[in-house]
């Protein structure tokens, strides 16, 4: 069985399971989790702990199946944790997981697993079915900028504290957002130091923004999503981030460059007939871009994707160190004019509009 990291607390109060896996990429919410239980697991009596860490192909997994049906000396329950840091625990991994699993009796032994973000392929392994058929597992996604306002007024009402309401609230929601968007670890941080630094209660804009450090982290990928998305200043402050980070240039453009040819080949698929999910799935198109491409592959008109497309081959050879005369020589001015262009053709793609050819031009 299957939950979010906001479910598990209820889950704990009714009653222990034998096993709990805790798998994701996010690690705030994959270390809080892992904390519940490792309390309820103490409040219940599991008083002895074992740790196993899986490194390499050549771990031994016979400790952790000796250590399931050995009875502690100190203690009558005892808490196993088993981490995976690679996700894959191999073939003997696999069939140890599944023994394991089938050997435990009883409630004298507690497990927790825990796992980094896994892909569909391992999702369906027999090793993770296992794990999941035996007890509760905990997916852990990371929070997306648009939830994220809100998550931050949950927590800033865990601790008694909260924004004003209506519009100022909001905005003070927003700032601190930009400033920790893709580091929850560095928001906890700051939430902390508001509970500090104020008493309970209303924190106003200013507090905020005094307290609040620019710790926010952007990730190539997200930053795709928030062009395509027309989100404008926030694909320009992630262009600047990525930029101050030390991301590389040409990673950018790639990323820009792949959503721009892939909403080509979707449109020429739907303009020979395909139907759009067939059309998608040809363009491995997936998960979040897949509701983006949705909407703009058949409101762009080929000419805009086909402009786009040299656009991007023309920024590809800036990025490499070429130049040209009506582009910006320096590499990321270059792609936030690309950014731009994308941008531009979002916006006006559910009127039908195209993008205007001067748009090449410097």
């Amino acid at each position: 069985m299957q939950i979010k990291p906001d479910q598990l607390a209820g889950h704990l109060k009714r009653g222990l399971r034998t096993v709990y896996t805790v798998h994701g990429d996010e690690p705030l919410l994959a270390q809080e989790a892992g904390d519940s239980i490792r309390a309820a697991a103490r409040a219940a009596g599991y008083s002895e702990r074992k740790v196993f860490a899986v490194s390499g192909a050549h771990f031994d997994w016979s400790a952790v199946l000796g250590a399931a049906q050995a009875m502690s000396l100190f203690a009558d329950r005892q808490l196993i944790e088993i981490r995976i840091p690679g996700g894959k625990p191999g073939k003997d991994g696999s069939e140890a997981l599944q023994r394991y699993c089938q050997a435990l009796q009883g409630d004298d032994v507690l497990t927790l697993v825990q796992l980094p973000r896994l892909d569909g392929q391992q999702l369906k392994s027999a090793w993770f079915s296992a794990l999941d058929n035996a007890g509760l597992t905990v997916r852990v996604e990371p929070v997306e900028r648009r939830a994220l306002p809100g998550w931050i007024a949950e927590r800033l009402a865990a601790q008694g504290q909260r924004v004003a309401d209506g519009a100022p609230g909001q905005q003070a929601l927003a700032f601190f957002a930009d400033r920790v968007e893709g580091n929850l670890l560095a928001a906890h941080q700051e939430l902390q130091k508001l509970a500090l630094l104020h008493p309970k209660g209303e924190l106003s804009f200013e507090q905020i923004e005094a307290a609040v450090l620019d710790v926010a982290r952007y990730d190539v990928f997200r930053f795709g999503e928030a062009v395509l998305g027309g989100q404008v200043q926030r694909a320009l402050r992630m262009l600047d981030g990525l930029r101050a980070e030390g991301e590389a240039a040409v990673l950018v453009h790639w990323t820009l460059a792949a959503d721009i040819q892939a909403l080509k080949r979707v449109r020429e698929a739907l303009d020979n007939g395909r139907p759009l999910p067939m059309a998608l799935q040809e363009a491995r198109v997936w998960g979040a871009k897949q509701r983006l491409f949705e909407r703009l592959a058949p409101a762009l008109p080929a000419h805009t994707l086909a402009h786009l497309v040299e656009a991007a081959s023309l920024c590809d050879g800036l990025v490499k160190g070429l130049k040209h005369p009506d582009w910006p020589a320096e590499p990321w001015d270059a792609l936030r004019r690309l950014v731009l262009m994308l941008l531009q053709a979002v916006a006006v793609a559910p009127r039908g509009s195209t993008l205007p050819r001067l748009a090449l031009q410097g």
